[in-house]
């Protein structure tokens, strides 16, 4: 009887399709997949580096499999692996750790998959990292959408970002190939994919001839294949151009929604962050996506607890935030990662200050999300349902992502279904009724 693997993933989209990709290289070997939490013979963790939780939470996990099958063959790989190797290398029970050039050619590291005394580490300088595997992944909860990975790194220097150094320079999957694997998840029967990388936005492929192929030269090409929904995953502020903006407004595939990086409201921090636009140029892009695209969904990230934040600095923000049309907020507290410029900066925030700065953010985000809900009441949405939990109720998203809920009915599971929204009363999802 062959050997079985389980694999699990913590951090970004781009994180859940490259797991799904190891997944099927276990799978065209022979290897039985399994859930995660089930005992198996190998176990992969595909790490992230956002936090200085990774390791805490690699630590966990990994005492956690080897609680319930202490013979599991563990290999971690993923951001934290790539910088921090020998750290994961001497946590108790680790195998084989990978680095970023390494994660997609494991079976040359292993064949036979034994316990050893000591773990095995096999990374590259980040100078050297240049692969890009085609990856993608079903959405977390169902079958419905995917993930297609068509970037990866980045060339931008963030003051408190690491990835850069996790993943190397930017670099993009030749636009034919791009649109070959879309093909190949539209056969499969997704109903949407949602375009995924470090950078999305800075995809750039210099063909042999003298064009080079930009973002905007992918959308033009997915616009011409028989799938129902495209949506762009995040996106740099800078690096969404009129042009994208135009195509968005004008059609019926891609999705009413953007999820926008700003990080902060405060312009000195902004300036310290690196960032490659001021508050004012973000502003003015939140006015035009709304005055160009009726109904539009906007998210948007924000850092809160960066070196010098002080309470004025963070009430520039609220007051930023407060004021701007948008849908929700991903938010996140400043870690302080090795390596980075921003860790060298005087000004630290105490962890209290930054639990209640992140508190408050949450909240204004709970509100903003529920009233964008309610603004969207009515007929006119189009819901791609997916998979049912095992209650009474089954949920979707609409094109300009709001999540709804409706009577649980297995023939609507992976359709698109005309809804009109009737409740939300909370900001978790909305109520209506199918059309």
């Amino acid at each position: 009887m062959g050997k079985s693997v389980s694999l699990h993933t913590l951090g970004c989209k781009l994180n859940y399709s490259e797991t799904s990709t190891l997944a099927g290289k276990f799978n065209n070997n022979g290897f039985e997949l399994k859930e995660y939490g089930e005992k198996s013979d190998i176990f992969v963790l595909n790490t992230c580096s956002v936090t200085d939780n990774a390791d805490k939470e690699c630590r966990q996990i990994i005492r956690s499999v080897l609680n319930r099958n202490p013979e599991t063959y563990i290999i971690v790989t993923g951001c934290y692996a790539q910088l921090q190797p020998n750290e994961i290398a001497e946590i108790h029970g680790v195998d084989l750790v990978l680095g970023a050039n390494e994660k997609f050619k494991l079976f040359d590291y292993v064949n036979g998959f034994e316990k050893k005394e000591l773990s095995c580490v096999f990374t590259s300088p980040t100078e050297e990292i240049t692969n890009l595997d085609f990856a993608y992944s079903s959405d977390v909860e169902s079958r419905t959408r995917a993930f297609l990975k068509i970037q990866d790194g980045c060339d931008y220097n963030c003051s408190f970002c690491t990835i850069p150094l996790a993943r190397g320079k930017s670099r993009s999957l030749e636009i034919n190939t791009v649109i070959e694997n879309a093909k190949e998840l539209i056969g499969l029967g997704y109903k949407e994919i949602v375009l995924t990388g470090v950078n999305t936005g800075d995809y750039t492929y210099q063909n042999s001839t003298p064009k080079v192929n930009k973002f905007i030269d992918v959308l033009y090409e997915l616009e011409k294949l028989e799938i129902p929904r495209v949506r762009i995953s995040s996106i740099e502020p800078n690096l969404l151009t009129d042009d994208i903006i135009q195509l968005v407004s004008s059609s019926d595939k891609f999705c009413s929604h953007f999820h926008i990086p700003l990080q902060s409201g405060d312009p000195e921090t902004l300036k310290l962050m690196r960032r490659r636009y001021n508050s004012d140029f973000y502003e003015n892009l939140i006015e035009k996506l709304n005055s160009s695209i009726p109904g539009l969904g906007i998210g948007v990230d924000v850092i809160i607890g960066f070196p010098g934040e002080t309470e004025k600095r963070f009430e520039n923000t609220l007051n930023f935030l407060e004021n701007l049309n948008v849908s929700y907020l991903h938010v996140f507290s400043y870690s302080e990662r090795r390596n980075t410029y921003a860790v060298t900066l005087p000004g630290r925030v105490e962890m209290n200050a930054r639990k209640e700065r992140s508190r408050i953010l949450r909240e204004l985000s709970n509100k903003k999300r529920k009233a964008f809900y309610m603004k969207n009441a009515g007929p006119g949405h189009t819901v791609l349902f997916e998979t049912a939990k095992g209650d009474d109720y089954i949920y979707g998203f609409t094109d300009n992502y709001i999540k709804v809920r409706a009577k649980h009915s297995a023939a609507l599971e992976n359709t698109i279904r005309k809804f009109e929204i009737t409740a939300a009363d909370n900001y978790l999802y909305a109520e209506g009724n199918l059309l």
